[in-house]
């Protein structure tokens, strides 16, 4: 069930010029917190802007109550958001969304990301590496988009870094990998043509595949309408805020 917060931002780390991470005190949210969900975040006080904005959920410390997220400077929402320093109050609606990341039963596997896509992925790694060997996939643009290498390797039990303009994509190296590494299911997030890709490569080889997709969202409880994706070779629509924002790859029209 989600809470409305006001949760103190307890440190603040800047992981590139543009994109930082905030680790705030809300044991309300972070008890209930799954792994895949978000949060949306009250930036202002001010009438403009007036929506939330919503961010996914990095990891959680349940132990000490601490809600790590990470976001990318892309509006005038984060750059106000941008501005809030240690000690400061935010406001916290969380969790959301009720499709999750479902990792239980599975053995091998593989974990796909691209880009700031990869920040809901890693409280995924943290929890499945418990159970599961955790193969895990980041893809960047260049050497100097790559961020948080340390951070997935102690989560995975093997990581593989590609670069767009040196190795070609992510994905490539993971359909090199499949019947090596007996891998039974696929979980991945990024930019829309690498989820196609992933969506067909799961149906290729039958394999199991959860995508985390990321719409634009104004209410995020599947009011507004706004966030609403085409289910395949059907008429229905769903919406990420409210049954995802984790889908099974082949219910997904992309």
């Amino acid at each position: 069930m989600a809470s409305i917060v006001l949760a103190k931002l307890v440190k603040k780390d800047i992981i590139r010029s543009d994109i930082f991470k905030f680790s705030v005190h809300a044991p309300e949210i972070v008890n209930t917190t799954k792994p895949g969900q978000f949060i949306e975040i009250q930036v202002s006080d001010e009438v403009e802007p007036f929506l939330r904005r919503p961010i996914s959920v990095y990891n959680v410390d349940k132990e000490n109550g601490i809600l790590e997220f990470i976001f990318e400077v892309r509006g005038i929402g984060t750059k106000i958001l941008a501005k809030k320093e240690e000690g400061d109050n935010i406001d916290i609606l969380g969790p959301l969304g009720w499709g999750s990341f479902n990792y239980e039963g599975y053995k091998n596997i593989a974990v796909l990301g691209g880009g700031i896509g990869i920040f809901p992925l890693y409280e995924l790694c943290k929890n499945a590496k418990n159970d599961a060997n955790v193969h895990t996939y980041l893809g960047f643009r260049d050497e100097r988009a790559v961020m948080l290498e340390k951070e997935f390797k102690q989560v995975s039990s093997s990581l593989t870094i590609t670069l767009d303009n040196v190795d070609g994509f992510a994905i490539n190296k993971l359909r090199d990998d499949l019947e090596a590494k007996n891998i039974d299911i696929i979980f991945a997030c990024g930019p829309l043509g690498m989820l196609k890709a992933v969506q067909e490569l799961a149906k290729e080889k039958n394999i199991s595949c959860q995508i985390s997709l990321e719409e634009k969202m104004g209410c995020g409880f599947g009011v507004c309408m706004g966030c609403a994706v085409k289910m395949v070779n059907s008429s229905y629509y769903k919406h990420v805020c409210k049954e995802g924002p984790v889908f099974e790859a082949s219910e997904v029209e992309i």
